[in-house]
């Protein structure tokens, strides 16, 4: 089978890699990897399909499951962890599974991806429901653990989205959407670390940036329901307040202490010119949506 996958093809281009200077290695690299973007934009359709799928049952109280193996799992967890500190989103509510459990985030656990039931035992342990989506990654489109994971899902009535790099691969008899981006042969035959996985970690961008902005977890093109948990997060909490308020520097270090850090009810309580109470309460009435507290819906 794996003959006629293209992520584990030779790529004609980088048949003498080894003979190449240092300087054509970095411009053949290059060269494959500006093809990424295409291959992604190929799968526009799929994609959004995907968001109003993940934003809906994430809006009904639903959860969002990520499962790969290696790299594919990898990237799940990353973006995973990197929607709390973003979007201000619990920890439960978008999470990163990889097979072979945190260990395999730094070190390959032989045979943990070819065990489907693996999966099954971890999704059913965190009581998967019929609310949540299970997005399993595959460059191959293969890999028994996903498989396992997306079957799970659909057994129960969870969305199930597979994201691979093949076209037609098996991973498409067992999702509801299937998302392929074709990249094509990897430079070093099989590394599906390389086009594969930043084509992989674009499309994850694209999944829960695009559910967040539809749960209006943005304001324009603004993260205004991201955590202030460092100095770095502070400082563009009060970047934003500021923009968004015209407040001086002093005054939104003021307005945002009062509101205990809250960047919304920051902005709510400053520009509606009530306290931080109120603006909660105006925030809770729109469904956190900072538009619909300032009566700025359409």
């Amino acid at each position: 089978m794996h003959e006629k996958l293209t992520t584990e093809a030779t790529n004609p281009a980088s048949a003498d890699l080894d003979r190449l200077s240092t300087l054509e290695l970095v411009r053949l690299i290059n060269s494959e990897d500006e093809k990424i973007a295409a291959a992604v934009a190929d799968q526009a359709g799929p994609i959004a399909a995907s968001i109003d799928v993940i934003a809906a049952r994430l809006a009904a109280g639903g959860r969002l499951f990520y499962l790969g193996a290696g790299t594919s799992g990898r990237l799940g967890v990353l973006d995973a962890s990197e929607c709390p500190p973003t979007f201000s989103t619990d920890p439960s509510q978008v999470v990163g599974l990889i097979a072979g459990g945190d260990e395999a985030l730094r070190n390959a656990i032989e045979g943990a991806e070819d065990s489907a039931s693996l999966a099954v035992d971890e999704l059913r342990k965190l009581g998967l429901s019929d609310r949540d989506i299970v997005v399993g990654i595959a460059a191959s489109g293969t890999t028994p653990y996903v498989l396992g994971a997306l079957d799970e899902a659909r057994a129960i009535g969870a969305a199930a989205i597979g994201l691979t790099c093949n076209q037609h691969a098996p991973i498409e008899q067992h999702a509801d959407i299937t998302i392929a981006v074709v990249v094509g042969p990897e430079i070093l035959a099989g590394s599906t670390r390389m086009k594969a996985g930043t084509a992989t970690k674009m499309v994850l961008n694209m999944l829960t940036t695009g559910a967040m902005v539809r749960l209006g977890k943005t304001y324009g093109n603004l993260m205004v329901d991201l955590r202030a948990s460092n100095e770095k997060l502070i400082g563009r909490s009060l970047r934003m307040l500021q923009q968004l308020t015209g407040l001086s520097d002093t005054d939104a270090r003021e307005r945002l202490e009062a509101c205990d850090g809250e960047l919304k009810t920051a902005i709510v309580s400053q520009r509606l010119g009530i306290d931080a109470g109120a603006a909660r309460q105006r925030l809770a009435d729109a469904e956190g949506r900072l538009r619909g507290a300032l009566g700025e819906d359409d």
